[in-house]
């Protein structure tokens, strides 16, 4: 495969939950859906389209090209099928990579073995058939990198075109604690419908990722922005010329390279920020440091003239009239918040939102159902997320005047069922 010249199948991983607005964030951007599992959506492109999803995709993890997939028994074959792909066409002999991997084989007691096997066989070819020389390889995100997924007997070795996953995106200097990944954040601003035009409030902000995030979108920033390193950067030709090939820059006479066409992207994605003034966005927190922390976030990630911060209890947070979206994702006893004290902590959330919130979308983002309830109201859906191992829902609510309480005795797995909810095999099945 020439990544620079040739279309072929792009996966693009997520957590868990996050694949359905991966797959809206594609369709927006106009790509087919060749395939949608629980943890990665399929599209179809060539080198712009890799460079743009790189940039633009805020729920995704990692933009990944497959390479080879086979039958795989056991390490000696995997080095064997490794070994047969041209890498010497895909990475520079003085060059840098690393390889991570993802394996679920009986046969295999250590799971860094694969990674390491999948080292040598690289480095092996490469001496082969580059006169000797051979790249470095380590396990920073500095260079090119190669992931390898490995189930039962299927290996599938993929060229990492991102490196660094999407969701580190560098702006988060302090996490603060038990922070929400910026994917995951991502995630839960597509679900609740906003559409970056009206309020945004994020009580309880913590080190203020949810805040950001909105911001982000609404400014139509792109999130890989941030990043000083894309792995496709460290890919061999990068800095080549390709005849044929367009840029806007009118001295390219004779053709334009891959770093070229990278540059006219960013600049495109900057002229298409907003020119527009922003809605109000706000973040409140009772903790002074977790706001500080919130604020040092927000100037790094160039969106704390964006924000409105305020130390307060988050029932005093100001509610601008609506119509906007509130969210909120309290303690729910995992790694945060004594559990005596939270099922009064959720009762004031649903009396906020009945109180102070008329008119707006309510988000409750947790890992309790039992705690959801007593929100005492109904939901118009929820949604599947998962942050990091637990598995949460995102509860939404109408909040219009007299809002209906959830029935006591009716079971909360059958109340508004989300019908995108896709079936939790909680395999990590990558196709190509």
């Amino acid at each position: 495969m020439n990544l620079w010249k040739n279309n072929y199948p792009i996966i693009l991983s997520c957590a868990k939950g996050l694949a359905p607005f991966t797959r809206l964030e594609l369709e927006r951007m106009s790509y087919p859906i060749l395939e949608e599992k629980e943890n990665y959506v399929v599209t179809k492109g060539g080198m712009r389209d890799v460079m743009r999803l790189n940039l633009q995709l805020r729920t995704a993890q990692r933009v990944l090209a497959p390479l080879l997939r086979t039958d795989c028994f056991n390490q000696r074959e995997l080095y064997d099928c490794v070994y047969s792909i041209n890498w010497e066409d895909l990475l520079d002999a003085d060059g840098y990579f690393t390889v991570h991997s993802t394996v679920h084989n009986a046969t295999i007691r250590d799971t860094r073995l694969p990674s390491l096997v999948t080292k040598d066989a690289i480095a092996d070819r490469m001496r082969t058939y580059c006169g000797g020389a051979r790249p470095d390889s380590g396990n920073s995100y500095d260079g090119a990198s190669v992931y390898v997924y490995w189930e039962d007997r299927t290996v599938i070795v993929y060229l990492d075109t991102t490196g660094e996953p999407l969701s580190r995106r560098g702006y988060r200097k302090l996490p603060g604690a038990a922070p929400l990944q910026e994917t995951l954040a991502a995630g839960c601003i597509l679900a609740s419908g906003w559409d970056g035009n009206t309020p945004f409030l994020s009580p309880m902000c913590g080190s203020g990722t949810p805040a950001i995030e909105a911001a982000l979108f609404a400014l139509n920033r792109a999130p890989g922005s941030f990043k000083s390193h894309f792995a496709f950067q460290s890919v061999k030709g990068y800095t080549r010329i390709i005849p044929g090939e367009k840029c806007a820059n009118p001295r390219r006479r004779f053709g334009a390279s891959p770093e070229d066409i990278w540059k006219d992207i960013v600049k495109e994605a900057r002229a298409a920020e907003r020119k527009t003034p922003m809605p109000r966005i706000l973040a409140t927190d009772i903790d002074p440091e977790a706001i500080e922390t919130a604020q040092l976030n927000a100037i790094a990630a160039g969106v704390v003239e964006q924000i409105e911060f305020k130390i307060c209890d988050f029932a005093a947070t100001e509610v601008p009239p609506p119509p906007g979206v509130c969210f909120l994702n309290p303690a729910y006893g995992e790694r945060l918040g004594a559990g005596d004290d939270l099922p009064a902590l959720y009762t004031r959330v649903g009396d906020f939102f009945k109180q102070h919130c008329t008119g707006y979308t309510g988000c409750v983002l947790t890992g309790n159902a039992e705690l959801a309830h007593k929100v005492g109201l109904r939901s118009k859906k929820r949604v599947q997320f998962f942050n990091g191992p637990i598995e949460c829902r995102m509860f939404v609510y109408d909040l219009y005047k007299g809002c209906e309480a959830e029935t006591p005795d009716e079971p909360m797995d059958r109340i508004n069922p989300l019908p995108e909810e896709l079936p939790q095999d909680r395999s990590e099945n990558f196709a190509c």
